[in-house]
């Protein structure tokens, strides 16, 4: 059971930038594909941005391309999303998730996460 604990949320006005952090317990984590998702109130939870388990690639949502960047220290067991130029449209809890990575493909699509943290919230005002 891998258990996924995020910070680094809060308030900021648009432009300002944020740093997610998601810690992991699972010791094997270099073998899990990570991805970040949001989820706004009334909408459902969407896809943001995915790793896979090297590092070597990534892949992003076209809201957040050019934006955001997600990366992650194996040795620390920890995945972070770099949120830059930040728009009231971003407000929402972000939620890290962990599967493991077959290496073939990146992962968008929520169902295909096995475990997920508790969320922390995310406000941008204008």
């Amino acid at each position: 059971q891998v258990q996924l604990v995020e910070s680094g949320g809060g308030l900021v006005q648009a432009g300002y930038s944020l740093r997610l952090s998601c810690a992991a317990s699972e010791r094997t984590f270099s073998n899990y594909a990570m991805g970040w998702f949001r989820q706004a109130p009334g909408k459902d939870r969407e896809f943001v941005a995915t790793i896979k388990r090297s590092g070597g690639g990534t892949y992003y949502a076209d809201s957040v391309e050019d934006r955001f960047t997600i990366s992650r220290d194996n040795a620390k067991n920890t995945v972070y999303l770099q949120m830059n130029n930040l728009k009231p449209e971003d407000t929402a809890v972000y939620y890290c998730a962990a599967r493991w990575d077959s290496g073939s493909r990146y992962y968008t699509v929520k169902n295909e996460y096995d475990y997920w943290g508790q969320g922390t919230q995310v406000t941008v005002s204008s």
